[in-house]
């Protein structure tokens, strides 16, 4: 207990934060309420790695971004982790937004990411890549374990108390994990536990994200990207990695945590907007439909330290669509602000290689199910 770190929620940010630490000799307990990880956010977006060449450069999301882009081929070609590496391509619609798109590529330019501007406002953004979110947090939280640390789940957290210096995190049945810090990646639940320790300094509120997926037709050789708007980045058309084409999302906020449905308006207002950048799309019927709750701040974003109440917290909240691009730089990140809190970490050793996780069935489908029953 003197020197353990818990990790609470095994999503891809928990999970890549639990890998770094164990890398680096920590005993770490990692802590999922659900059966597995990956079974929330993590596994209900679009699978898209970016590349932040539309983040706002300085701002401490695109430094993680950008970051965890140095870091994330060697943990891919490691851990056996299907990457598809198509590049994304965003389309002008005319002179107004021709402004909007050049702007983009400088903005790329900015943060150093390759990007080229075409003729009639192309931009070509050929780092983009898709994998599979699912296997990629399973991989990330089992590489953990075989480091060292220590994988729990169905361990929901319902309170965080001193004991004496230490903390104690109770679970449920009256499982308790005593340790030196906690690291609070609960997603939509970050809030809550943060408040477990008199923390109130923010809130995260449910973004949904709607997706259809299509079998039919032959998916775009790209990622076709819409020209975004101050509020989102719009409706993407992209290939999977199991040869799907998926559309969305929606950005829709709402207050309910629980609700995962797919709202029926959501066909018309996402397919209108796929048809569009991608023709074949007209008149296709989805063959799935999901939804995923993204954790949003309210008046914040990318909420990364010390918690105000009890620095032996360390809150990692208001994470919400780079989640998975970031997860990496987000993990080197918080292992400096554990061995900042006292707990002493050694050379990162090197990754264990494995293969990646047998998919139980489509990752869009294995977590919208789990979610919406």
């Amino acid at each position: 207990m003197a020197d353990r770190v818990a990790v609470i929620g095994a999503g891809v940010v928990g999970s890549a934060v639990a890998l770094a630490l164990a890398r680096r000799g920590a005993d770490v307990a990692l802590l999922e309420a659900e059966d597995e990880p990956g079974l929330a956010a993590s596994g209900t977006n679009s699978g898209i790695l970016h590349t932040g060449f539309d983040s706002v450069p300085g701002e401490l999301e695109t430094e993680l971004i950008l970051r965890a882009g140095e870091l994330r081929d060697h943990v891919l070609e490691t851990l056996g982790l299907p990457v598809l590496r198509c590049g994304a391509e965003m389309r002008a619609g005319g002179s107004a937004q021709r402004g909007a798109v050049e702007d983009l590529a400088d903005n790329a330019a900015r943060n150093g990411v390759r990007a080229m501007l075409g003729e009639g406002g192309v931009l070509e953004v050929p780092g983009e890549a898709v994998t599979d979110p699912v296997r990629f947090t399973l991989a990330l939280a089992r590489a953990a374990a075989r480091h060292g640390a220590e994988v729990r789940a169905s361990f929901e957290v319902g309170a965080i108390r001193d004991d004496g210096g230490a903390l104690v995190v109770s679970g449920p049945g009256g499982a308790e994990v005593g340790c030196a810090v906690a690291v609070n990646c609960a997603g939509l639940g970050a809030a809550r536990v943060a408040r477990m320790v008199g923390d109130e300094s923010f809130e995260i509120y449910p973004r949904k994200g709607e997706f259809l997926v299509f079998d039919s037709p032959a998916p775009p050789d790209r990622i076709l990207l819409p020209v975004p708007t101050k509020r989102t980045k719009g409706v993407l058309v992209f290939p999977t990695i199991d040869g799907m084409v998926a559309a969305g999302p929606t950005a829709v906020d709402q207050d309910d945590a629980g609700d995962w449905t797919v709202r029926p308006e959501a066909h018309d207002e996402i397919l209108s907007k796929a048809a569009a950048m991608y023709p074949p799309l007209r008149g296709a019927d989805p063959a799935f439909a999901y939804a995923g709750l993204r954790p949003a701040g309210r008046g914040s974003n990318y909420v990364i330290g010390p918690s105000r109440a009890d620095r032996r917290v360390i809150n990692v909240a208001a994470i919400r669509s780079t989640g998975l691009t970031a997860s990496l730089g987000i993990a080197e990140r918080v292992a400096g602000l554990v061995s900042d809190a006292g707990i002493e970490l050694g050379i990162e050793k090197d990754l264990m290689p494995a293969p990646a996780p047998e998919a139980s069935g489509p990752w869009w489908r294995r977590t919208a199910e789990h979610e919406t029953r």
